[in-house]
């Protein structure tokens, strides 16, 4: 071989090193399928900006609202598995959506990859502070006691605090009156205001409430050996077994390569160890929760699970 053929041989080895760029190039796309200023919103915002400094690029949110979290889905699904458009997914995008709603086509475990869990944000029990009533046990009593006469709030039919409602009715055994309304922040009111007796939701819907002395807190939905909430008790210490968490999570359109999944799921790892970040997610009253894929994947099959089961609970059929 002489000089010249074997100069062109060795650059014909390096070319697939070469061709394959440092990921990313370019600013990154995260489909949040819900409005600004809800609460997958405001975490979303402070991730992608912990995220962005770790790879040197920007993250840009693109807020996709729409049945429930069913169009943002879509979107997502159907961009290229570069790494140049992921999903922000959360409990009611990719496990309720699909069981309410029959336009829904996607699949969440066929469609999409997932990188990690990004939160937990636990549910509260709160009610009326005018119901005599401190704790979750003397709560349960309470609505048995009314054999089906307190009210409920929820956010609206289908909507996670009528499944979470619904759920602890059906582990508890007891009671209530579905009141639905048309948004989470009018369902919370309607209990401070004496309206209805109760409500099971996110915690950001509540808590500012609760500080202020306008709604009584019982207790969170997550296990009993979590503390979202200090000293706030688990349902689960009352009710064996009960656990109705949401949950927040960055995925990706199925075929990611494997050196861009891993990219990302080292930048969210250190993004969720900073203070910022740790202290912004404490004010929306949500856990940072790092994960393998894998754990993604099964926790989210598990939450399909549940979520079926509260849909059959709740008697709500698809439309």
């Amino acid at each position: 071989m002489n000089r010249r053929s074997f100069g062109i041989s060795a650059v014909a080895l390096c070319m697939p090193a070469w061709s394959q760029s440092p990921f990313p190039e370019h600013p990154v796309k995260v489909v949040i399928p819900n409005a600004p200023g809800s609460s997958v919103d405001t975490i979303g915002r402070a991730l992608c900006l912990e995220i962005g400094k770790s790879l040197s690029q920007p993250l840009v949110m693109d807020n996709r609202a729409g049945a429930a979290g069913a169009l943002g889905v879509e979107l997502a699904r159907a961009a290229a598995p570069d790494g140049y458009t992921l999903l922000l997914g959360s409990t009611s995008a990719i496990t309720v959506a699909p069981l309410l709603q029959k336009a829904v086509t996607y699949q969440p475990l066929r469609d999409f990859d997932f990188i990690s869990l990004v939160a937990l944000l636990p549910n509260v029990l709160v009610c009326n502070p005018a119901l005599p009533v401190q704790t979750i046990a003397q709560f349960i009593a309470y609505a048995k006691a009314k054999n089906g006469k307190t009210n409920m709030a929820s956010a609206g039919i289908g909507s996670a605090s009528h499944l979470a409602g619904a759920a602890l009715q059906a582990a508890a055994d007891f009671k209530s009156l579905h009141v639905p309304y048309k948004g989470g922040s009018q369902g919370v009111l309607s209990v401070v205001a004496g309206e209805t007796d109760w409500v099971l939701t996110p915690a950001p819907a509540a808590m500012s409430l609760v500080a202020g002395g306008r709604l009584r807190l019982l207790g969170h939905s997550m296990t009993a050996s979590a503390r979202p909430l200090g000293d706030t008790p688990a349902i689960e210490s009352t009710v064996p077994g009960f656990e109705f968490a949401s949950w927040i999570g960055l995925m990706a359109p199925k075929g990611l390569p494997v050196p861009v999944a891993e990219t990302l799921s080292r930048s969210l790892e250190r993004a969720l160890q900073r203070p910022e970040l740790r202290q912004a997610f404490e004010a929306n009253g949500a856990v940072p929760h790092f994960s393998t894929s894998e754990a993604f994947r099964a926790y989210v099959a598990r939450d399909i699970e549940g979520n079926r089961k509260a849909v059959a609970a709740a008697g709500v059929q698809p439309e």
